[in-house]
């Protein structure tokens, strides 16, 4: 999931695959292993770590530039991999991502399963116990919801 992620990421950017997979470790550790359900709950779980580590240190980046003017928000209906790009401002894409939630989990969860955890539509499909087609589904919607939501800085 690290590499997947890191792969899209500028050259001289200072994250490694090992470290991120380190701070995610780190937090899971914290977690009673007797709770995991299944390997999907495990991969759920550390998608969701891996969100909170990256947004994490987007935050970290966005102070040390005093506000973070430079940050680019990227049209998700273009992204058709789990990876996010180097542009995509986290912060405001966890942001959006907590208001979808609000309105549907699943829907969020999907992203969050798929952007930031890397897993393909299948194992996303497995990890919450629903159809593909449903995976589908919310996929095409929490993207456009996400597009737009990033895109006028107005959820609907």
């Amino acid at each position: 999931m690290a590499l997947r992620y890191l792969a899209g990421e500028r050259a001289h950017h200072s994250l490694q695959a090992t470290a991120l997979v380190n701070e995610v470790c780190i937090r899971l550790l914290g977690w009673d292993q007797g709770r995991w359900q299944n390997r999907d709950h495990f991969f759920g779980v550390s998608a969701r770590m891996m969100r909170r580590v990256l947004v994490d240190i987007a935050r970290r980046r966005r102070a040390d530039r005093r506000g973070g003017a430079g940050a680019v928000q990227v049209p998700l209906d273009e992204i058709d991999l789990a990876a996010p790009s180097i542009d995509v401002d986290l912060v405001a894409v966890d942001r959006a991502l907590e208001q979808l939630a609000l309105k549907d989990g699943r829907k969020a969860r999907v992203i969050e399963l798929r952007f930031f955890g890397g897993l393909s539509m299948e194992e996303t499909a497995q990890a919450l116990g629903v159809s593909l087609r449903t995976v589908h589904n919310d996929w095409a919607f929490a993207r456009a919801w996400l597009y737009r939501t990033l895109t006028t800085g107005e959820p609907t």
